[in-house]
């Protein structure tokens, strides 16, 4: 196989404590890279770099691994603009909005929702983002849960199975946590590696506790991972239910207990927060830095949807978290990448290190402090392997 070597790297983070300053960031500078097969083959200072079939100069630029957004929502058709600005006017936000989209995600052909997508995954590569996963929900029913699933896993290992986003208005509830444990369950399995459910304490649009534990079991009886949307719009069952029944995450985390902390930290579940949810709903923010301290396991994502939060900037979001959530810029960072691959329990990705994939995004500018030093300005980018500059 041809191996690239990489030089020009002022400021290489690997999330790999042992192969740099000893932080969990890992940081080497004046750093080399060589990528063999798409995998990195050795790191290390670019003074001992090895020889390879090519080499390319990112001419004094930081590098990261790819961010690994862990919770996206990019199957879908339509906007909702309008109820942005009446959010911004003073409307609070309850999750009801989700029933426009799916209007207009049903009205969409296949062909239009795949180029959709498509571009939205292209706009996320060009933010650094490496890995995503991508969530269904916009069709609640079998045949539109099941092609959004299909479309979402043209383009992403990590895709879930969202048929508990919402009870669709006028339907009956029971019935409807029947159909998506059962019917729609079997037709969307084959095509999703998790499963979601959007858990609030007293049901509304989403599901309750008893809800969502029947819809968690009926998933891993199926065979997929879990997932949970929990305690985003109040204090609520979301956490514990995460934790007991061994969730991969639980996202949102905006209001939580002191026995939800405790039980995030003594569990193995990740919280993955979303601050772009808050900026975009003015909602108060999760508290980051009492997880942190409590010896949680924290992600960051962008919950990219066209409702309570229409970004797929990962940027965005970690600077989000260090100006409004407490985070340090090393914290943020190491959510962002290392901390999403956890919540998607991946090992190949999120960290560099020989063996791992070489999934790398290239930063205009020479350290990784200034994705929240510089906020809305685009410095970061997938490496692109067959771009020359």
């Amino acid at each position: 196989m041809t191996t690239t070597l990489l030089t020009g790297i002022a400021e290489l983070v690997t999330n790999d404590p042992s192969a740099g300053d000893g932080s969990p960031l890992g940081v080497l500078h004046d750093a080399a890279v060589v990528v063999e097969g798409g995998r990195v083959a050795w790191i290390g200072p670019a003074a001992r770099a090895p020889e390879a079939d090519l080499r390319r100069d990112l001419g004094g630029r930081a590098v990261i691994p790819g961010f690994v957004d862990s919770h996206a929502h990019l199957v879908f058709a339509g906007d909702r603009a309008a109820e942005f600005a009446a959010r911004m006017e003073g409307v609070p936000y309850d999750g009801g909005g989700i029933v426009t989209t799916v209007a207009a995600t049903r009205a969409a052909g296949e062909v239009d929702l795949r180029a959709l997508l498509r571009a939205r995954i292209a706009e996320m590569r060009a933010q650094g983002t490496t890995t995503v996963e991508i969530k269904s929900g916009y069709g609640l029913t079998v045949a539109d849960e099941e092609r959004a699933l299909r479309l979402a896993r043209e383009v992403t290992e990590e895709t879930t199975f969202l048929g508990a986003h919402v009870v669709p208005p006028g339907t009956d509830r029971d019935a409807y946590v029947r159909l998506v444990t059962g019917e729609m369950l079997a037709a969307c399995a084959p095509h999703a590696r998790w499963i979601d459910v959007f858990c609030e304490p007293s049901g509304g649009h989403a599901f309750d506790g008893d809800e969502a534990r029947e819809v968690l079991s009926a998933g891993r009886a199926a065979g997929l991972g879990l997932r949970v949307h929990g305690n985003q719009l109040s204090a609520g069952p979301g956490v514990a239910l995460a934790v007991e029944l061994g969730a991969a995450s639980v996202d949102h985390c905006t209001h939580l207990t002191r026995a939800d902390v405790d039980a995030l930290a003594g569990g193995g579940t990740v919280a993955t927060l979303l601050p772009g949810v808050e900026f975009s709903t003015r909602s108060p923010y999760p508290d980051a830095r009492r997880l942190l301290d409590a010896g949680v396991t924290v992600a960051l994502a962008t919950d990219c949807n066209p409702g309570s939060c229409f970004t797929s900037s990962m940027p965005l979001v970690v600077a989000l978290a260090v100006r409004e959530m407490r985070m340090t810029p090393a914290e943020a960072l190491w959510s962002a990448t290392a901390g999403g691959a956890q919540a998607l329990r991946r090992e190949d990705v999120g960290v560099l290190a020989p063996g791992r994939r070489a999934d790398l995004t290239v930063l205009d500018a020479p350290s990784h402090v200034h994705l929240a030093y510089r906020p809305g300005v685009p410095i970061a980018r997938a490496l692109d392997w067959t771009d020359s500059h």
